[in-house]
């Protein structure tokens, strides 16, 4: 049982465009990505932490080319993900025909950063020939300088206009598969400039609050920031930025949008924070169930309350619950049914065991 929204959210109409086997914007699914922090050239390495990003749910995944050596790894890389790699190139031309040609199934570049046009032209025939989308990124650490100029400091308004400009810098090559972002590490300032970007292109949006700091404040900035835009409708594919382990970046981003019932991925737990009142320890069982139960893909919600002031209330909208009673006799949900009695000792191992069954019935039926 999904809970059901007060509230639907709109989505601004986009284009739709591919990135490889996943397509970005229309009314496909707002995806996933993160971005690995190995060095590209090594590629076991990279391989590893590619295959656990995707695990852990991204639906893309890029990579840093700095140099030739990362490129070359690429062609390796790409056999061994299951998912679309995007190559990250800055200024140097040469790594995206390289990226393109070994596989990436899309280029993160600025073109205005890439400078010469007949450069442009060459990513953008290398993007063609291999069947390979752009992401225009615009940044406002990066502004190009007769913007920076114009404007005095980054704003909305410059981060836009050099998105407008790089968009025509594309077009004007006939070239329509790609997507933009406006980032910040400023909250206010990304929020204004996406929401700028928004009215003026239909080209997918891709967000993020770039450079958001480390896990805590980079979690909280990223939430505050895609949330404001997702709820407006506004955003297609999503990144949170964090100094810590990319598996950590998904794990948010999922939580984002599971929280705005935009995409549902996995176990969605409501919980209580616990109090006097609980009969069993809240806290610890929701740390062991998100444990035991992280390798399930399928959407399920499970409501984890200590006592019954709340937890008949919540096991009545999700597929299964637990509420606490007295004397360590707790109450099992169905789909808001009463079914049975459970010990403190035994919640996790029945939790786990309902979860697992209902997730196979769910995968059977598909």
């Amino acid at each position: 049982m999904s809970l059901r929204p007060f509230r639907d959210i709109h989505r601004r109409n986009t284009k739709a465009i591919k990135v490889g086997s996943v397509m970005i914007g229309g009314n496909n699914p707002i995806s996933v990505q993160s971005m690995t922090n190995t060095l590209t050239k090594d590629s076991k390495a990279t391989i590893r932490q590619i295959n656990e990003i995707a695990n852990e749910g991204a639906d893309l995944v890029r990579v840093s080319c700095p140099d030739e050596d990362s490129t070359f790894a690429l062609k390796e890389i790409v056999k061994h993900s299951s998912v679309p790699i995007i190559a990250d190139i800055h200024f140097h031309y040469k790594r995206a025909l390289e990226s393109a040609d070994n596989g990436a199934k899309c280029l993160r570049i600025n073109p205005g950063n890439i400078g010469d046009k007949k450069k442009i032209k060459e990513i953008i025939s290398a993007a063609k020939n291999n069947d390979c989308a752009i992401r225009i990124g615009v940044n406002a650490g990066s502004l190009e300088k007769d913007i920076l100029e114009k404007y005095k400091e980054p704003c909305p308004e410059a981060l836009v206009e050099s998105a407008l400009r790089n968009i025509k810098i594309v077009e004007d090559e006939d070239f329509f598969n790609f997507k933009i972002s406006v980032k910040s590490s400023d909250v206010f300032l990304s929020i204004g400039a996406y929401r700028q970007l928004s009215k003026v292109t239909e080209y997918p949006l891709h967000l993020g609050i770039t450079e958001a700091g480390s896990y805590l404040p980079g979690s909280v900035k990223s939430s505050i920031g895609l949330g404001n835009l997702l709820l407006d409708g506004i955003g297609d594919t999503i990144r949170v930025s964090l100094s810590d382990d990319p598996v950590k970046e998904v794990k948010i981003g999922n939580e984002i949008l599971k929280s705005l019932n935009l995409r549902n991925r996995g176990v969605k737990i409501i919980s209580c924070p616990s109090c006097a009142r609980q009969a069993f320890q809240v806290i610890d069982t929701v740390r062991l169930l998100e444990d035991k139960l992280s390798h399930i893909k399928t959407p399920i919600t499970l409501s984890i309350i200590g006592c019954v002031v709340n937890g008949p209330g919540e096991a009545a909208f999700t597929d299964i619950g637990v509420t606490g009673g007295g004397k360590g006799s707790n109450m099992l949900y169905l789909k808001g049914v009463q079914t049975e009695k459970l010990s403190n000792d035994n919640i996790v191992s029945k939790i786990v065991d309902l979860v697992e069954k209902k997730a196979a019935e769910i995968q059977n039926k598909i």
